[in-house]
């Protein structure tokens, strides 16, 4: 009895597991359809070149005609696997798929199990929105994306985009290109090796080396963002943009070219092309639309002539003006060097159509003036240094020989005042001269020649020839015209009715061994490798 129990209950559980095997067999095979056989001309079979497959051909009225899943396929010839639901097509293959996407080709191989095709032949891919052309063309329907691996062509109203390696993502309307990618459009021309692109909203992101070309601009780099209907990009990793007249270096820039305006962070660089100049520091505006470029965070500007070059550090550096009368500003805590040449202001301004850089100190006020003494003015004025020589003033003016793209004279025009390290005497001892107005022969970057006009004074130490000290000469005049040699004060001459006295050392005070207003600022001096590095 329990056996004839036990056979029933093993023959109720087969049923049970046939049935559930056909509804499962059934339900699969209605998630996966069948393609289906719409028209054709003729059918044939060939074992030995076509096993289990049915070769369908064209004839004069009908094409063959397949269907899958909504997709449409014409073409003259296919060859249809029933079993593994899948077919090649050749000769003048049509895909269409609803009324938005038609691709022609010369042949395709297609699997309706994995829902994948790829074409081949003089692949054109259509849809509302461009043309994709290629020799070879995969169909993804289960993600609805389309990629290439061969060269490809897409071709949409305004721009032709060419890559060797592509991805139409069609849901998402992005592109992903790698490698040669091409965008030429009547604005612009885009080269790149890793870049995606999404039609809507026309916005490019670059993955690799990436150049954009305009009739104004070039734009360079290793990563970015870019909106070509904006016009608008952030780029960075070795990014710069470049015009006729500057380039703009930075680890990161913003562009926009509706504003003609950048702005550049971290390392960056301009470079004018015109005017020789480099300016680097970690953050600039550069405004095209005004000529003019804004430097702060550490700006360091380099104006590149024939011999020593102009070096210039400030809190903040301007460079403003149209290519032939641009002029570069700095203000607060200006140092720069030149040669031996080396000195500190509030303000600098480089004009290099007149071949001027005048060095100033901030204005003072009526309280300031009434108050400060000379020595405390000129604890405050611009300053020079060269060899052991020091030279101050109201405002230094630096004159360029503009043919030979050198700095030859300097220009004081009020309360000129000369220090000079009286090397005999080991640094203990200082000549100093001052006037009203001061005009300086530079050659070579080293001063050769000073002129001191109005109200001149000196105060000199004299040596014999075996450099014992004479005396200290006293004098004043109208001018006084002095030469420099190796550092030093070679020769002194006095105009116009000078008058002098030569003092023994003994026989003056501390005090009366320094005009009034002296000032000792040598611990000040400049040096490139602590200030410009």
């Amino acid at each position: 009895m329990d056996q004839i129990e036990n056979k029933q209950y093993s023959f109720r559980f087969i049923l049970t597991y046939i049935l559930l095997s056909i509804f499962f067999s059934i339900s699969l095979q209605s998630q996966e359809k069948n393609i289906e056989i719409k028209s054709a001309g003729s059918f044939d079979r060939n074992e030995s070149l076509f096993p289990d497959g049915n070769i369908l051909s064209e004839s004069e009225t009908k094409k063959v005609h397949l269907r899958h899943d909504e997709m449409d396929i014409f073409s003259k010839k296919s060859i249809f696997f029933q079993k593994r639901n899948s077919f090649i097509a050749t000769g003048s293959v049509h895909v269409m798929q609803g009324d938005s996407i038609n691709l022609f080709c010369d042949s395709l191989n297609y699997d309706g199990l994995t829902k994948k095709f790829s074409s081949y032949g003089s692949v054109r891919f259509i849809n509302d929105e461009m043309e994709l052309n290629s020799s070879v063309l995969f169909f993804d329907r289960n993600i609805n994306e389309i990629f290439f691996n061969e060269n490809g062509k897409i071709i949409d109203s305004l721009s032709t985009i060419e890559s060797k390696n592509g991805k139409y993502l069609i849901d998402q309307k992005k592109y992903e290109f790698e490698e040669n990618v091409i965008i030429n459009n009547p604005d612009y021309k885009i080269r790149s090796n890793m870049m995606d692109y999404f039609i809507d909203s026309e916005q490019a992101y670059f993955f690799k080396q990436s150049t954009i070309k305009t009739d104004t601009y070039t734009i360079f780099c290793n990563e970015g963002f870019y909106d070509t209907k904006k016009k608008i990009g952030i780029f960075k990793n070795q990014a710069n943009v470049r015009n006729d007249e500057r380039t703009i270096y930075g680890d990161s820039i913003y562009f926009n070219d509706n504003l003609q305006y950048a702005s550049a962070s971290k390392n960056i660089r301009i470079i004018d092309q015109e005017e020789n100049l480099v300016i680097k520091g970690e953050y600039a505006e550069v405004f095209e639309k005004l000529d003019s470029a804004l430097i702060t965070k550490n700006p360091i500007a380099i104006n590149i002539t024939k011999s020593d070059s102009l070096f210039i550090k400030a809190d903040t550096l301007f460079s403003i003006g149209k290519k032939d009368k641009r002029k570069i500003i700095g203000y607060y805590n200006v140092k720069f060097i030149k040669g031996s040449m080396s000195g500190k202001s509030d303000k600098i301004e480089i004009d290099k159509f007149l071949g001027l850089t005048t060095f100033s100190r901030k204005k003072l006020t009526k309280r300031q003036i009434q108050i400060l003494t000379e020595n405390e003015i000129n604890k405050l004025n611009p300053i020079i240094w060269d060899g052991n020589s020091q030279i101050s003033g109201d405002e230094i003016i630096l004159k360029e020989n503009l043919e030979k793209n050198v700095i030859d004279s300097l220009k004081i025009s009020n309360n000129s005042f000369i220090v000079e390290i009286d090397t005999i005497s080991k640094g203990k001892n200082y000549n100093q001269m001052k006037g009203i107005k001061l005009f300086g022969k530079i050659i070579d970057n080293k001063l050769n020649k000073v002129k001191i006009d109005k109200n001149a004074e000196l105060v000199y130490y004299m040596y014999d020839e075996n450099q014992e000290l004479i005396g200290i000469d006293k004098a004043i005049a109208s001018s006084i015209l002095i030469s420099f040699k190796e550092n030093g004060i070679d020769d002194i001459i006095f105009f116009n009715q000078p008058e002098g006295v030569l003092y023994p050392e003994d026989q003056l005070e501390e005090n009366q061994k320094t005009l009034f207003g002296f000032i000792n600022r040598f611990e000040e001096r400049i040096t490139k490798e602590e200030n410009f590095n």
